[in-house]
């Protein structure tokens, strides 16, 4: 608990002001509960017992006092501990999403999208809890034990001693109640993370699901997930509602105890009708916020269990540390010294040395898995070389920010992806939307034809991935974003493949024209396509076995091996 709320004072220490307006709504409220209780001696000595109905001018009206000083405290707190809550959970929801995306793409290789997801929203969520009602619970339930006492105590201090001497008892049973809540609420959170990444997987998928008749197999493994995050729920609630019957029976026993000691105290005359019903009732009230204070302990222990897997993910230090340096354009070369690239056990690269010039157009061919795609991820620093060096403009790229290296790249990879947002914002992606910018852009990417015709034209809203698209159309947006950007390198993976010969043809024509001042690099498998370049570089195994010319490609084409 020391380490939770160590984590979170940072968030905490400023809603100073909130918490003091909280803390004065709980006193009110604690206030008000205590305040009952002690009218009840004057309310039956004075009134029922003395026939003073002088009392009855005096004593009701300060009843309904006390009942709207309690219920503005109740509101006072609920309100502000509310605000406390939620706005704590976004800060760190975003706080959460910036460290995420700080990360290189390594980390998330090896997580699942689903336990992101879950840790961003379930987890965080629990600690909103943790902050709007468990902690508010726990303070406002003590001050209300702190009140109730005094009144206790001050009525009569043997019945005190006998009523609340019995509370230590339920110490033993709640601790152990507690740790065993702790272990399931972790198995319960990783449970639920398992589903939310099933269904993260399923939605992906659909399309796969269902034309291989999976929807069975989805169906059968999501609902064992579901079952066994049932179960544990089922657990937790056996556990955890132990602390009622526990706390009910110790206070039947305590209660019968008082009743017997205060009838004789009251038939000698020590303690008055109205002081032991003043008693009587603070005994009664006092265990609802007794079992509240140990059912929000226990409750809390979900919470630390959700602190902790968000702490583990905020304390996961960026691999690819950012350089200090601005790459300003122009981008005149780039060069690859004995480069060296491993993702675990596994070699991607090995010993690669190559060079990229501005007016230059580079193919890069060969097998799938031959390391081509992984070049490209190291020029925009998604990874950094295990060793070897890669330079811009005879600089390391390890001292140039990620910002202005990628500011100046711009690749269409074999995975399109488009937003659900506006096609004009999907091709202005990471820039300031310019409209004039957006048709020329999408004109030479062949897009603008298609995009004309829409009723909203480039206005027009896109459905997630794009699917109310063709794979021609979006890979076309694709490029349109590439050229949008206007980078002094682009890269194009695969670019064209879902284009047909005559479109893939005007992109040719326009990449000619666009080509001045730029280093292009092509990943490509159509023999069309590596036409455009000057240099043609094949890759087998991680490893540059052969750089051509165009003319040197030509002759020996045929004879090599990169389908």
């Amino acid at each position: 608990m020391k380490q939770f709320f160590k984590r979170y004072y940072p968030y905490i220490k400023q809603y100073k002001l909130y918490f003091f307006f909280a803390i004065v709504g709980m006193i009110l409220a604690s206030a008000g509960t205590a305040g009952v209780t002690y009218i009840m001696k004057p309310l039956i000595d004075k009134i029922f017992v003395d026939k003073d109905m002088s009392m009855l001018y005096i004593l009701p009206p300060a009843l309904i006092i006390i009942f709207l000083v309690k219920s503005l405290g109740v509101y006072t707190q609920t309100y502000f501990m509310s605000y406390i809550g939620l706005d704590i959970v976004r800060k760190v929801r975003n706080d959460m999403l910036d460290h995420l995306l700080s990360l290189e793409m390594a980390f998330f290789n090896k997580k699942r999208n689903g336990e992101l997801i879950s840790r961003i929203t379930n987890d965080i969520n629990v600690i909103r809890a943790g902050v709007s009602h468990y902690i508010t619970d726990f303070a406002r339930e003590i001050l209300t034990i702190i009140g109730l006492v005094a009144v206790i105590i001050y009525q009569s201090p043997i019945l005190a001693i006998i009523g609340l001497i019995i509370m230590p008892l339920a110490a033993i049973p709640i601790n152990i109640i507690v740790k065993k809540l702790k272990k399931v609420a972790r198995a319960s959170q990783e449970t639920n993370q398992d589903i939310t990444s099933r269904l993260t997987e399923i939605f992906n998928n659909v399309e796969i699901i269902k034309a291989s008749n999976g929807e069975t197999i989805e169906s059968k493994n999501f609902k064992d997930g579901n079952m066994r995050f049932f179960k544990l729920t089922m657990k937790s609630t056996r556990i955890s509602q132990l602390v009622s019957p526990l706390m009910e029976v110790l206070g039947a026993i305590a209660i019968a105890i008082v009743v017997i000691v205060g009838a004789f105290q009251t038939q000698h005359g020590t303690l008055t009708t109205g002081g032991f019903f003043s008693f009587l009732t603070a005994m009664l009230l006092i265990y609802t916020p007794i079992k509240r204070v140990l059912a929000s302990y226990a409750a809390f222990q979900e919470v630390l269990v959700a602190g902790d897997r968000i702490g583990q993910i905020l304390d996961v230090k960026a691999g690819i540390k950012d350089g200090k340096e601005t790459l300003s354009p122009p981008v005149d070369s780039i060069k690859l010294e004995n480069v060296v690239l491993h993702y675990d056990d596994f070699a991607a690269l090995n010993g690669v040395n190559l060079s990229f010039a501005k007016d230059e157009i580079t193919a890069i061919i060969g097998k799938s898995g031959a390391g081509k795609s992984s070049l490209v991820s190291l020029l925009l620093r998604l990874y950094d070389a295990s060793s070897g060096s890669i330079a811009i403009n005879g600089v390391d790229i390890k001292n140039f920010t990620q910002t202005s290296l990628r500011d100046n790249i711009a690749i269409v990879t074999q995975r399109i992806f488009i937003f659900h947002d506006t096609i004009a914002s999907n091709v202005a992606y990471g820039s300031e939307i310019n409209k004039a910018r957006v048709e020329e852009a999408l004109k030479i990417a062949c897009a603008w034809e298609f995009v004309s015709s829409l009723e909203e034209g480039m206005e027009t809203v896109l459905d997630e991935f794009g699917s109310n698209l063709s794979g021609g159309q979006r890979q076309r947006i694709a490029i349109a974003r590439a050229i949008y950007k206007n980078p002094d390198v682009l890269i194009l993976d695969e670019a064209t493949s879902a284009l047909d010969s005559q479109t893939e043809l005007a992109i040719k024509e326009a990449l000619e024209r666009i080509k001045k001042g730029k280093i292009i690099i092509l990943i490509a498998h159509r023999p069309s396509t590596i036409s455009l370049a000057h240099k043609i570089v094949y890759m087998s195994e991680g490893s540059i076995k052969a750089i051509y010319s165009a003319k040197e490609y030509e002759k020996i084409s045929s004879s090599l091996t990169y389908d």
